[in-house]
């Protein structure tokens, strides 16, 4: 079983940076993709960013194009996601999600990790 956990969540003022993380542990897997996501209160869970594992596409929301980006460490099964210029609308819990080979969608997730900016 493979699990995901984020960290680096926080309370940041507007204009403010975090970095959040994702690690993957557990049985070894073969990633197709890893993603963010994040859900406001309210809200609906929305797409935020992700990397194709193999190639290193990056893909981001339009909200977030400039501001975030997503990058990996290159050994191991760890996602990072920085966030800069951060907004009261970023506000949310962040959610680390993997598509794993074999898979058509993602398949496993994190807990999240709340992040909160202060206006």
């Amino acid at each position: 079983q493979v699990q995901l956990v984020e960290s680096g969540g926080g309370l940041v003022q507007a204009g403010g940076s975090l970095r959040l993380t994702c690690t993957a542990s557990g049985r070894p897997f073969s990633a197709v993709a890893m993603g963010w996501f994040r859900q406001a209160p309210g809200k609906e869970r929305e797409f935020v960013a992700s990397m194709r594992w193999s190639g290193g596409n990056t893909y981001y929301a339009d909200s977030v194009k400039g501001r975030f980006t997503i990058s990996r460490h290159r050994v191991m099964n760890i996602v990072y996601l920085q966030m800069n210029s951060l907004t009261p609308e970023d506000t949310a819990i962040y959610y680390c999600a993997v598509q794993r080979v074999g898979s058509t969608n993602y398949d496993t997730w994190g807990q999240g990790t709340q992040v909160t900016v202060s206006s």
